[in-house]
C-alpha cells in the first residue's frame, strides 16, 4: 500500500515539471488582459429571446396574481351584474391593487412591450383590466355612498381622488391606450382623473404642485411623475396646448428649487419655510423625475418653446445619475451614499430611460447604451422564477434625516418595481434592435447602429 502511495506522489511531482504539463498562466503565456472576472452580473449583451422569457414570466405572476373580478367574499361566487352588487362584494383576493399608481405605471409599461414585441399577450393584458374598470366604476359609484367607498376603500381612487397618486398614472395609461384603440370606452374615467389632477391638486402661489404634508408647502420631487405624464398625454389627446404649457412649467419650478446642479441630481423634498433645505437624493423620486420628462418629451412638439429647455435638464439628469452607477450595475437607495443598499426599481427606470432616450435621439448610445445595457443586466438578476421582482423599496414618505431612507424595507409585493422592470426590459429590446453591441478587448462597447 505504502509502495502505491509512493508511486504516485513520484508521477505527479515529475508530470508537474514535465514540458508537457498545462502551463500555469503568466504574461508570457497567456492574454491575462483577456482573463474574465467574477462580475457580480452578467456582464455582456441581453440574449434577446432570454429577456423576452423574463418578461414573459414577469406577466404570467402579474395575471395570476392581479385577478379582474369581483366576488361575494362570503360564497366566493363571481359577481358578474351590477344587479348583484352589495356590501358583501368585493374584490377578488391578489397580490396588487388594479388602481394604484403602480400599476398605473405596469399598464403604460404592457402597451409598450407590445409596442415592441409585436405580442398582444401585454395589451390584453391591459385591456381586460381597463374593460374591468370602465363596466364596474360607474356602477359601484351609483350603488353605493361617497361614505361607503370612502370607508371600505372599494375603488375610491378611480372615484374619489384625493390625491396625485389615485389619479396621475393611470390616467396617463389609460389616455395611451385610447389612443392606441385598446379601450375605447375610458374617456368618462380620463376625464374624471384629469379633472382632479389639473384643477384640484393642491398647488404654491405660483402655480407649482405641491401637498401640505408632511409639511405645508411641500414639494415632493415624486410629483413630477404623479403629475406630467397625465397632463402631456391629455396635451396630445386633445390638442390643448396648456396641457404641454402647464407639464413643462413644473419640470422649470421644480429644477429651479430642487435640482443639485453640482451633484446633477435632485433633492427628494423641498419645504417652503425651510432656509437651509436638508439634501437626501433618493433614487427612485430620482427616477421618477426622469421619466416624467421623458414622458413628456415623448409628446411635446419639438416646436414647442419648452422643448429645449426640457431636453436640457433630461440630459442634466441623466448625466449627473450615470456617475453614481455602482460597479455591479445598481445605484443606491441614496445615490450618493454608497452604503446605503443596491435598490431594484430605481435601477430599472434609470436602464429604461437612458435606453429610450438613446432609441429617441436625445442621448448618445456608444455613452448611455452601456449603463442602461448594464443596468438591465442587474435588474434581470433579480426578477426571480416566478416572476417576482425582488430588491424593491417600498413605498417611501419623505424625511429629513439619512436613518428613514437607509432602512426602508425592500419586499416582491413592493408594487413600484413592476413596471419599471418591464419598461427596462421592452426598451433594451428596442435598443438592441437600432444599435449593435459588442465586446472589444473585454469592454462593453457600441459597435453600429442597426439598418431595419
Amino acid at each position: 500500500m505504502m509502495r502505491n502511495v509512493t508511486c504516485l506522489l513520484l508521477f505527479a511531482l515529475f508530470t508537474s515539471n514535465s514540458p508537457s504539463a498545462q502551463p500555469r498562466p503568466n504574461d508570457v503565456t497567456a492574454p491575462l488582459h483577456a482573463m474574465r472576472p467574477d462580475y457580480p452580473v452578467y456582464y455582456g449583451v441581453p440574449d434577446t429571446n432570454l429577456l423576452k422569457s423574463i418578461m414573459q414570466r414577469v406577466h404570467n405572476y402579474l395575471d395570476s396574481v392581479t385577478p379582474p373580478q369581483l366576488v361575494n367574499k362570503l360564497t366566493g361566487a363571481v359577481v358578474s351584474d351590477a344587479g348583484l352588487l352589495d356590501t358583501n362584494t368585493t374584490m377578488k383576493p391578489g397580490d396588487f391593487r388594479l388602481t394604484s399608481y403602480e400599476w398605473g405605471v405596469t399598464y403604460s409599461a404592457m402597451q409598450r412591450l407590445a409596442d415592441i414585441t409585436g405580442d398582444n399577450t401585454y395589451t390584453d393584458y391591459v385591456s381586460s383590466r381597463f374593460d374591468f374598470l370602465a363596466k364596474w366604476v360607474p356602477a359601484i359609484k351609483e350603488k353605493f355612498s361617497p361614505e361607503y367607498i370612502r370607508k371600505k376603500g372599494f375603488f375610491n381612487q378611480p372615484i374619489l381622488p384625493h390625491a396625485l397618486d389615485d389619479a396621475g398614472a393611470v390616467c396617463a395609461a389609460m389616455i395611451k391606450a385610447q389612443r392606441n384603440g385598446l379601450n375605447n370606452n375610458l374617456r368618462p374615467m380620463i376625464d374624471h382623473y384629469i379633472n382632479y389632477v389639473f384643477t384640484k391638486e393642491f398647488r404654491l402661489k405660483d402655480g407649482t404642485i405641491a401637498r401640505n404634508r408632511p409639511q405645508k408647502n411641500t414639494l415632493w420631487l415624486d410629483d413630477l411623475y404623479m403629475y406630467i405624464p397625465a397632463v402631456a398625454q391629455m396635451g396630445k389627446l386633445t390638442g390643448d396646448k396648456k396641457y404641454f404649457d402647464d407639464a413643462v412649467k413644473q419640470v422649470v419650478l421644480y429644477s429651479k428649487r430642487m435640482f443639485n446642479k453640482e451633484k446633477g441630481v435632485y433633492m427628494h423634498g423641498w419645504v417652503e419655510s425651510m432656509v437651509v433645505h436638508p439634501q437626501f437624493h433618493w433614487a427612485r423620486a430620482n427616477g421618477w423625475a426622469l421619466m416624467a420628462m421623458s414622458e413628456l418629451l415623448d409628446v411635446l412638439p419639438e416646436n414647442h418653446s419648452g422643448y429645449p429647455e426640457v431636453l436640457q435638464q433630461f440630459r442634466q439628469l441623466a448625466t449627473g445619475l450615470m456617475k453614481y452607477q455602482s460597479g455591479s450595475g445598481f445605484w443606491h437607495q441614496l445615490l450618493d451614499k454608497e452604503d446605503s443598499y443596491l435598490e431594484t426599481s430605481a435601477t430599472a427606470i434609470y436602464a429604461y430611460c437612458m435606453a429610450h432616450a438613446c432609441n429617441k435621439g436625445w442621448l448618445d448610445p456608444m455613452i448611455y447604451g452601456p449603463t442602461s445595457i448594464l443596468a438591465w443586466n442587474a435588474v434581470s438578476s433579480k426578477i426571480n422564477d416566478k416572476g417576482q421582482v425582488e430588491g424593491t423599496c417600498v413605498g417611501t414618505g419623505m424625511a429629513f434625516d439619512p436613518l428613514f431612507y437607509y432602512h426602508r424595507p425592500v419586499n416582491v409585493y413592493a408594487a413600484h418595481g413592476y413596471g419599471p422592470a418591464i419598461l427596462a426590459g421592452a426598451e433594451i429590446l428596442e435598443l438592441l434592435r437600432n444599435f449593435s453591441f459588442y465586446i472589444n478587448d473585454s469592454s462593453l462597447q457600441l459597435k453600429e447602429k442597426n439598418k431595419r
